[in-house]
């Protein structure tokens, strides 16, 4: 009898939804992995720690530690994550092996009541726990108030229907992939906000001597999004950027050429540099980290010292 394939994903609903992606795309490609693929969901530190905002951590790895635990222990053959969760450097024995298509890669505007960012009142209140979003949002509206708001897509929808905040923003990938694409009232060009590096793709994690695993997943890697993401990756290690630091990165292939941008902003969104470099998508590595360290000369500060705005939030 075949081993089953064990994918590690966390609980959530939008997580679980992701794992099934995973695992139908890896069905269709091979047809004998049918019934042979259980998906084994976690609950991450970042999961529980509902009370604590993602800057108050300052690091990334909350939502992907257990799982890659898991992976080097043996307990699972693979994970799934959402790719801008992702580290900039992962754990020893472990690497990405492959991601699927990437989605739409901007954040979409959920409120119930304005229709755009652009309508949105003067002192208006507007939630959201991400350093980038929060940053980027004052750099546009400095008269905003923001208010913290964390949980999964379901619970920061529900805070919003309450009234907890007039507006926030959420990945568009994610509420398409949870079937909520009715939620979204306006979607927010990557021009007006860039989005996290890795956003809107899904990331499959395994172990770097598990060849058989390696292969499988090789085979239904999307070249594109692994090329896109590599870049973004390849910049954000350079800024060395944590949960703190309000950091924007976007890859676009046209043909065999590879733009990327990118933007460091200070948390109170009154500073914002931002750089674009073009070369040939074969030089992914050296144009990723070409981009990060231009943006870390003229931002070095804010990386070192993002400041307290809005610490916390």
């Amino acid at each position: 009898m075949k081993k089953p394939l064990r994918i590690g994903t966390r609980a959530s609903k939008l997580a679980r939804a992701q794992a099934q992606k995973l695992a139908e795309v890896l069905e269709s490609a091979h047809p004998s992995l049918r019934g042979m693929i259980q998906t084994v969901p976690m609950t991450t530190a970042g999961d529980r720690e509902l009370h604590k905002t993602l800057s108050d951590w300052g690091y990334k790895g909350l939502f992907t530690k257990e799982l890659e635990d898991a992976l080097l222990d043996g307990r699972i053959d693979l994970a799934v994550h959402s790719m801008k969760d992702m580290p900039s450097v992962l754990p020893d024995g472990l690497l990405i092996a492959g991601m699927l298509e990437r989605a739409d890669v901007r954040d979409a505007w959920i409120s119930n009541r304005h229709d755009s960012l652009s309508l949105l009142p003067k002192d208006a209140t507007v939630g959201s726990s991400s350093a980038r979003r929060i940053a980027q949002l004052l750099h546009l509206r400095p008269d905003v108030k923001i208010v913290p708001l964390r949980g999964n897509v379901e619970t920061r929808l529900r805070k919003i229907e309450e009234g907890v905040a007039e507006a926030t923003f959420l990945a568009v990938a994610g509420l398409e992939r949870l079937g909520l694409e009715s939620a979204i009232r306006d979607v927010i060009e990557t021009e007006v906000m860039l989005p996290a590096a890795g956003q809107g793709a899904i990331a499959m994690e395994c172990r770097a001597d598990d060849a058989d695993t390696r292969v499988l997943l090789a085979s239904i890697s999307h070249a594109d999004t692994m090329t896109c993401v590599a870049a973004e990756r390849e910049m954000l290690r350079e800024l060395d950027g944590s949960c703190r630091t309000p950091i924007g990165g976007l890859a676009q292939l046209n043909g065999n050429t590879l733009t990327l941008r990118g933007e460091v902003l200070s948390l109170d969104g009154t500073i914002r540099h931002a750089r674009d470099i073009t070369g040939d998508a074969k030089d992914v590595e050296r144009i990723g980290v070409a981009l990060g360290k231009e943006l870390r000369a003229v931002a070095g500060d804010i990386l070192v010292n993002p400041g307290v705005a809005h610490a916390g939030t």
